[in-house]
């Protein structure tokens, strides 16, 4: 299993990586450090890794999963609603490619702001 350690400011937290061809390219870029962008209950931020939409690219996704926008070239996590979602879904602003998952609570995000630098690292034991 690989696991990715996600640090903004204060926040951390680690996430499951799924068996597919966009983890293994995410993985193959890290680490990763940047600044991230907030749209509603979203983070995201470019990332040096281009790819397209996947086969089973997802128009929704669950909380807490890692997602690849291809039109972004970004890497995102979901925690709650976005300014597209309806009703209860958690609905990103085009399909992306959903790689991992959050282990844990993912809403400790919800205090992230803009321009808060990020770093991505593979996790350690």
């Amino acid at each position: 299993m690989r696991r990715l350690r996600i640090t903004a400011a204060e926040i951390s937290a680690t996430a499951e990586l799924f068996d597919n061809s966009t983890a293994d390219a995410i993985w193959d870029a890290l680490p990763i450090e940047a600044q991230v962008n907030t749209w509603g209950e979203e983070i995201y931020f470019g990332i040096p890794v281009h790819l397209g939409q996947a086969d089973d690219a997802r128009e929704t996704v669950d909380m807490g999963h890692l997602g690849y926008w291809p039109s972004g070239h970004a890497f995102c996590i979901f925690f709650g609603k976005t300014p597209v979602s309806r009703g209860n879904e958690i609905r990103p602003a085009s399909a992306v490619n959903v790689f991992g998952q959050i282990e844990g609570d993912a809403t400790v995000f919800t205090d992230v702001t803009d321009g808060t630098s990020i770093r991505i690292e593979k996790a350690k034991g």
